[in-house]
């Protein structure tokens, strides 16, 4: 419950990857171009960590910066694993790839690359 006070947005985003990636996808003209699987996992990942690192630097309350790195890089690459495998166990049809946990991963740390050069330039009060 706390989460979604203090992170609604990103909760909505983590919900969405969830329904994105378990759901039959319909087909489009996209789906013959090379390695927009992989461009589509990393702004799915970049988008809700961007948007919890919004979140965060919105709010009133600072975490110590391992709990920090925790819920804005492990979880998410945790996550992303889990989604993975779901895929690959729970589906008919969807596969889990290690080539998709990649770019989840990039995604995430791109936003926590992006966040710190943030934070760097626009420094807390």
């Amino acid at each position: 419950m706390y989460a979604i006070r203090r992170f609604p947005l990103t909760c909505c985003c983590v919900a969405l990857i969830w329904y994105l990636c378990l759901f039959k996808p319909p087909s489009t003209p996209l789906d013959s171009v090379s390695g927009i699987d992989k461009v589509a996992h990393v702004v799915m990942y970049l988008g809700t960590c961007g948007v919890f690192w919004a979140e965060y630097f919105r709010s009133p309350f600072h975490l110590s910066r391992r709990c920090l790195l925790g819920i804005a890089v492990a979880a998410p690459i945790a996550m992303s694993g889990a989604v993975e495998l779901c895929q690959k166990y729970l589906t008919d049809c969807r596969s889990g790839e290690w080539a998709d946990f990649a770019a989840n991963s990039l995604g995430v740390l791109s936003a926590a690359l992006l966040a710190a050069a943030w934070r760097h330039r626009h420094p807390m009060r």
